[in-house]
């Protein structure tokens, strides 16, 4: 029964029809492995077994009957800790303030259960969401599943992991700057950050974004079936439309694909990175698509500009607390955000409207193109227990140089993994195509995943996790 961990989602509902394997059976399987590994990893938040195992009981009986409630009936899924679901509280991954119950769901929790997923658990998230580890004031340690040494990144910290571990099937996490698509890349799956609006998000904000994090591709584009439907608490909010998310075909002969190789600042590109981007691009050269070199879209102005903008809005809602209250913040984003005090508003809207030179150069670089690649992150891997990277609370943003541009731009972007590093670390790749262009970013990463065939070793934690203990 162990095996049926590696199932994808559609395998899952394709057993369950034919009654191979009933919501129940994996549900129970399902609980086994996560008790067996939750400890070591730290990936869930409101984790009710009980809770997680009477709905897979409903969910068998409306199999049995063949009477599904909706195209996910029986599918476990996470939810990030930041997106509400009714009666939960949502902490922010921080101990400081109160934490009252959610008033209402999600616009995308609303979505899966109507739909029929079964919440498994929320994920956890550092403080705020507000770094790209998997460190938290409220939740604590949560460690990358590949190597328990190592930080998943953030911020969807928990999705990551727990997508890795094999904590079921289908995640969703949040996206203002690479927090889906960072720790995807570190935790070796697919992440996708739709473009602006595409999915409903609440509370909505410049660069926003909630989306999946998968093991497969087609996962990805199962869920988004579900999540991408509209919602009017949405302000920013895409019209709706008839998008096939199942139709992952597509024939890249003829394709213009850029390659933007350097970020134009930040971390330097790991030599093992660089050399995964260049086997990326020889795959899609060999299959007919016309590689053109890009330019950085990002500068040094712009990231330090959008740094001054989240630190005084970060200052502004820790000012709101009491002085015991921020105590209890982690120190790396106290000292952030402290700095953020003290800057005068010239400084701050100046920061702000970075945002919009980025939403200009970004779209200036696609305009030629289909889709652009690059990496997702600089970087392989680092400790466990850093705040960032850098592990500089001064400079947190020097990873996310090649993420932040297509978030203020509002670009659809996902991360695959292109293979692994010399010490058997996942490296990942980003996938950008021009905005609304949703579904043709997830046919390009559909494509590369069966040039780079179906990971053997999935889940990771039956592997990397159960080597160490």
């Amino acid at each position: 029964m162990h095996d049926v961990l590696d199932w994808t989602a559609a395998q899952l509902l394709k057993a369950y029809a034919s009654r191979q394997l009933s919501p129940a059976e994996y549900a129970d399987c399902l609980i086994t492995h996560v008790e067996r590994h939750e400890g070591q990893i730290n990936a869930l938040y409101d984790y009710d077994p009980e809770r997680f195992l009477d709905a897979a009981r409903d969910s068998t009986e409306r199999w049995a009957r063949q009477a599904p409630c909706g195209p996910l009936d029986g599918v476990p899924v996470t939810l990030k800790e930041l997106i509400a679901t009714r009666g939960t509280p949502v902490p922010h991954g921080t101990l400081a303030g109160e934490h009252p119950p959610a008033d209402e769901d999600a616009p995308a929790t609303a979505r899966l259960k109507e739909d029929g997923a079964l919440l498994l658990a929320k994920t956890t998230c550092p403080d705020y969401g507000m770094l790209s580890s998997g460190r938290s004031s409220f939740h604590g340690l949560t460690r990358n599943p590949w190597n328990l040494d190592y930080n998943p990144g953030g911020s969807s910290s928990g999705a990551g992991a727990a997508a890795a571990a094999g904590f079921g099937t289908l995640h969703l996490g949040t996206d203002i700057g690479g927090s889906i698509r960072l720790p995807a890349a570190w935790c070796g799956v697919v992440g996708f950050k739709p473009s602006l609006g595409r999915v409903p998000v609440d509370p909505y904000y410049v660069g926003r974004c909630a989306g999946p994090m998968t093991r497969t591709v087609a996962d990805a584009a199962l869920m988004m079936s579900s999540i991408a439907r509209t919602d009017r608490r949405d302000a920013m909010r895409l019209p709706p439309q008839q998008i096939d998310w199942a139709d992952l075909d597509i024939d890249v002969r003829g394709l213009r694909i850029g390659v933007m190789a350097e970020a134009g600042c930040g971390m330097p590109v790991d030599e093992q990175v660089q050399r995964r981007l260049a086997e990326m691009v020889q795959r899609f050269e060999q299959a007919g698509a016309r590689i053109v070199p890009v330019a950085p879209v990002l500068t040094r102005e712009m990231l330090d500009g959008l740094n001054d903008f989240w630190r005084a809005r970060q200052w502004s809602a820790l000012a709101e607390l009491t002085a015991e209250q921020r105590e209890q913040v982690l120190p790396e984003i106290l000292a952030w955000a402290d700095e953020g005090r003290g800057l005068d508003a010239t400084r701050v809207v100046r920061g702000f409207e970075q945002t919009l030179a980025m939403r200009r150069t970004t779209e200036a670089a696609l305009e030629p193109l289909d889709a652009l690649i690059s990496p997702v992150s600089p970087n392989i891997e680092f400790s466990a227990d850093w705040p960032s990277p850098s592990n500089d609370p001064s400079r947190p943003f020097e990873h996310i140089v090649f993420t932040v541009p297509w978030n203020m731009g509002e670009q659809p972007a996902i991360a695959v993994n292109a293979g692994f590093s010399r010490a058997g670390m996942p490296i990942g790749m980003q996938i950008v195509t021009p905005k609304f262009e949703d579904l043709r970013a997830l046919q390009l990463a559909a494509v590369f995943e069966k040039w780079q065939g179906t990971p053997s070793n999935w889940p990771c934690s039956v592997r990397g996790v159960q080597g160490q203990i």
